[in-house]
């Protein structure tokens, strides 16, 4: 089993432990290593000869998963593009929700045609129903597009990661020995994925159009400088919130029981629950 996999299966079985797992994966300070310096740390972690139940005592031994974790993609070992790894998710999906919030929406979904057409029906409605009470133009320009954002993204997932759909993800016995290739786990890994980001973007686009209403209302910002500092102060803060929340709703080690997986593969081994590789 591969290092970062057999890390998390020990040190992340609860919600709160991945939770701040997840927290020291994303510090963006990780991205400032080196090629080599990832290297040399999977050699290191690979010769530890750790075994899959013993926990992670050593902290010099924790910080070199750590940066494995946030550098190395667990399925081919090999060092994850910059902009690709999980502390460069919060920088680059920053702007993005930004946009959204000052109402962006082509712009922020310039690279997806459906999600910018999908994005901008509340805005059609909005302009259509102008003499509504303040209300309804709170659900239909503030509180409608954060579900729309989110099933879009829940959406995005699935199309990335349909050959997982069709060819399956490979699923490991308890040693980390791959005794077969699952369409069946593929799918649960890619509907847990696509439910956790759905939470990610579409909560971090429905508390702070909450929020941001009651600060208008209440007055707290008497600029239009002031106000666009106190949005990019609360996108920012649940954004980075979210971000571990929504990765820890599930385990990244996936556990699927024998009885739920194909044929073939029940053949092949007798224990009762198979590993595979969540993915983010």
């Amino acid at each position: 089993m591969d290092p970062n996999l057999r890390f998390w299966r020990t040190e992340g079985q609860s919600f709160f432990q991945r939770f701040l797992l997840w927290v020291d994966v994303l510090d963006p300070l990780l991205l400032l290593k080196s090629s080599d310096e990832i290297r040399r740390t999977r050699l290191l972690l690979q010769n530890s000869g750790k075994t899959l139940s013993e926990p992670i005592q050593n902290d010099q031994t924790k910080q070199a998963f750590l940066l494995s974790l946030s550098s190395v993609h667990p399925d081919t070992g090999k060092i994850i593009p910059v902009l690709f790894r999980p502390p460069a998710f919060l920088p680059i999906s920053l702007p993005l929700e930004y946009s959204l919030q000052q109402k962006q929406i082509f712009c922020g979904l310039g690279a997806i045609t459906y999600a910018a057409c999908i994005g901008a029906l509340p805005l059609v409605f909005m302009n259509r129903y102008t003499s509504k009470s303040s209300l309804t133009q709170l659900v239909i320009k503030k509180l409608l597009p954060a579900p729309l954002f989110g099933l879009m993204s829940a959406f995005t997932v699935v199309v990335v990661r349909s050959p997982e759909f069709e060819n399956g993800i490979e699923v490991m016995d308890s040693n980390g020995k791959v005794v077969g290739v699952s369409q069946k786990a593929g799918e649960k890994a890619v509907k847990e994925t696509a439910s956790s980001r759905a939470v990610l973007f579409g909560t971090t686009l429905f508390l702070p159009a909450v929020l941001m209403y009651f600060v208008e209302r209440a007055k707290f910002a008497k600029t239009p400088h002031a106000l666009a500092s106190v949005r990019m102060f609360v996108v920012t803060s649940v954004l980075a919130g979210m971000l571990p929340v929504s990765l820890s709703m599930f385990p990244q080690c996936g556990v699927i029981k024998r009885a739920d997986l194909e044929p073939e593969i029940l053949s092949s081994t007798e224990e009762t629950e198979l590993f595979y590789n969540r993915g983010i």
